[in-house]
């Protein structure tokens, strides 16, 4: 089980995300927007700098829904390869079988 410190860092970044997403998307968009004036478009840079480091979406690790663990991550299932494997044990899985040969 993952510390329960990184767990709530990770959705406190998460929440940051979802905050600052539509104004890191705006300033984004003048800062690309070739048709602007240099002057402009490095304000926009500068505003962008300034918002905090953790509202930008690559900060994000995505950490299994059951455990919490950060490697091992099967996107699909939002889960990792322990987590499943236990839960597929258990047979709380409907169809998932142990396989052995």
């Amino acid at each position: 089980m993952a510390k329960a410190a990184m767990i709530q860092r990770e959705l406190k970044r998460q929440r940051l995300v979802e905050k600052y997403a539509a104004k890191r998307a705006a300033l984004k968009e003048i800062a690309t927007n070739m048709d602007l004036p240099m002057e402009e478009r490095f304000k926009a840079r500068l505003k962008l700098a300034e918002l905090p480091r953790n509202s930008s979406a690559t900060r994000l690790h995505n950490r299994c829904q059951v455990s919490g663990r950060p490697k091992a991550y099967y996107r699909k299932l939002k889960m990792s390869r322990i987590a499943l494997r236990q839960l597929a044990s258990d047979g709380q899985i409907p169809g998932m079988v142990k396989s052995s040969w």
